[in-house]
């Protein structure tokens, strides 16, 4: 059997798995705080019929050998974590990183996730939650009588109650750094867990050690580029389309050596 069939059809599988990158990326292209996703692949083992290096003769020596190889596999999906288009809202619970770190979420099970998206409101304790109502780190409480909320640049919280002019603060916005942070694992609903690739979260104040500024009143969009997606696709789906004629040209190939023997 011909491996090109095989090796066609690891191209194949190939660019129906980036087809399948392309469609999640494109389909968040609104989410706030989304991180375009790109495939890295692999070429597979080669079959080394001569080795770089071997003899051909007794004084001289092959300088290239003779490899064949076995097609592609996807090693690896990379978040990148570039910053999205910040959108005005004029909201005051709207707030943007502009720059790198996460926002910290208590889950339901108690562990902490970490998020980009600052779309929160408040729930009916007054607490500052994301709209799945899960609570931000350090937990933050509006007074029921709060006219206005001012977060500032460097994450403090103040609050203007009912007349009174002067404003009182009622927490502090931290963020997290990790080295790695393309190590983190997604889980949807615009949350990240930790994981050991990504290593452990550094807790820091806003535009300190690295970590951008808040934005009150502004969000973070999508960073996914929506004309590079499609370029994506179009090249995708010619590469899947060529990886299917290398497979029925070689089929084609097979039917001829067959019908040599009739």
């Amino acid at each position: 059997m011909m491996p090109a069939l095989f090796t066609g059809a690891t191209g194949m599988s190939a660019q129906q798995d980036q087809m399948d990158t392309i469609s999640n990326n494109l389909s968040n292209v609104n989410t706030n705080g989304y991180k375009q996703t790109r495939n890295n692949f692999h070429d597979l083992l080669y079959n080394n019929e001569i080795v770089p290096g071997s003899s051909t003769t007794a004084n001289t020596i092959s300088p290239t050998g003779i490899h064949k190889g076995h097609g592609v596999k996807l090693a690896s999906t990379q978040k990148l974590f570039t910053v999205g288009n910040l959108t005005h809202t004029g909201l005051d619970l709207d707030v943007s990183i502009n720059g790198n770190g996460f926002f910290q979420v208590l889950r339901p099970n108690g562990t902490i996730a970490y998020s980009r998206d600052g779309a929160w409101q408040r729930d009916a304790g007054g607490r500052i939650v994301t709209a799945d109502g899960y609570p931000i780190v350090p937990e933050i409480i509006l007074p029921p009588d709060t006219t206005k909320t001012i977060i500032t640049q460097d994450g403090i919280v103040q609050v203007l109650i009912g007349d009174d002019p002067t404003p009182v603060t009622v927490g502090n916005i931290q963020l997290t750094k990790f080295i790695n942070p393309a190590g983190l694992n997604p889980i949807g609903q615009n949350l990240y867990l930790e994981t050991n690739a990504s290593g452990q979260p550094a807790i820091l104040q806003p535009g300190q050690n690295g970590v951008g500024f808040l934005g009150q009143g502004f969000l973070e969009k999508s960073n996914v580029n929506l004309v590079d997606e499609m370029v994506n696709m179009i090249v995708a789906q010619r590469a899947y389309e060529a990886n299917s004629k290398s497979i029925q040209t070689s089929d084609n190939m097979l039917q001829t050596a067959v019908n040599l023997v009739r």
